[in-house]
């Protein structure tokens, strides 16, 4: 008779070769999470789209209607909301991510896989109601007269912009929020601060130029540009220095995540 050893891997590359050994799990961990989110509620998924729409409702009354900001001739609702969805899914994946190594110790402390597999898999659940509250943007979009120009075809970067962030992000949260349980109210407080220091209820163009570059360091400055100027046909001028900067960030976000998720992650089961 065999006797089947299961054991984590020395080097990186068993490790990564664990990782899709393991991509089973990863599916079920994302189908799971999905069902959980959901589990019990009345409108279900709806409330993929309910989130973003109401938070749209509520900045375009603040920045449009009381803040006057210049929206260039695009109907305000839909400029928000073509800030809120990428905002939206950083800010769900981030804090989703940062609870799942504590939410999954139980299964964490008896076996072993990949405890990057935990993390990934709740980035995966929001990008799923990412793409849900996507097609209500295109019903807000036909609803407004708006077709979108060539620029369409860079969507598909700025969405994986926003998918790396949030993937980078949400390693390096869960990995400290599993030794500093403190993260646990800090990142609320980083996700409601950040909506306000990020251009989801204006426009980039209204930040005086002497300060625009130092703005574009926050990442979502440029993934947010980027989205706006993709979708609405051209109307809105994109500051290509803070794309180039959150191309860089996201890239550094991703290697830094993975380094730390992958030093930190063989005292998981002992801390937790």
């Amino acid at each position: 008779m065999t006797e089947l050893v299961i054991e984590a891997g020395h080097t990186e590359r068993e490790y990564w070769r664990d990782l899709w050994r393991y991509r089973e799990l990863f599916y079920f961990l994302a189908w799971r999470d999905l069902l959980v989110r959901y589990k019990q509620t009345i409108v279900g998924v709806g409330w993929s789209i309910i989130r973003p729409v109401l938070t749209m409702g509520v900045l375009t009354f603040v920045f449009g209607k009381l803040g006057k900001m210049p929206s260039g001739g695009i109907p305000y609702p839909l400029l928000v909301l073509c800030g809120m969805l990428p905002w939206q899914f950083l800010s769900t994946a981030i804090s989703e991510s940062g609870n799942s190594l504590v939410m999954n110790s139980a299964l964490i402390s008896k076996v072993y896989f990949p405890r990057v597999v935990i993390a990934a898999s709740s980035v995966i659940t929001s990008f799923v109601d990412f793409i849900i509250a996507i097609a209500f943007l295109v019903v807000l979009m036909l609803w407004y007269h708006f077709t979108p120009s060539i620029n369409l075809l860079a969507f598909p970067f700025f969405v994986l912009l926003v998918f790396g962030a949030s993937l980078g992000m949400g390693l390096w949260i869960a990995a400290l929020m599993v030794e500093y349980r403190d993260f646990r109210f800090i990142v609320p407080f980083i996700v409601q601060f950040g909506l306000y220091l990020s251009p989801v209820g204006f426009q980039t163009s209204v930040v005086p130029a002497k300060y625009r570059l130092l703005f574009s360091f926050n990442p979502m400055v440029g993934i947010i540009d980027g989205f706006r100027w993709s979708l609405l046909a051209g109307k809105i001028h994109i500051y290509w220095p803070s794309v180039v900067i959150s191309s860089i960030e996201t890239v550094l976000l991703i290697i830094s995540g993975i380094w730390y998720f992958r030093k930190t992650e063989q005292f998981f089961a002992d801390v937790i």
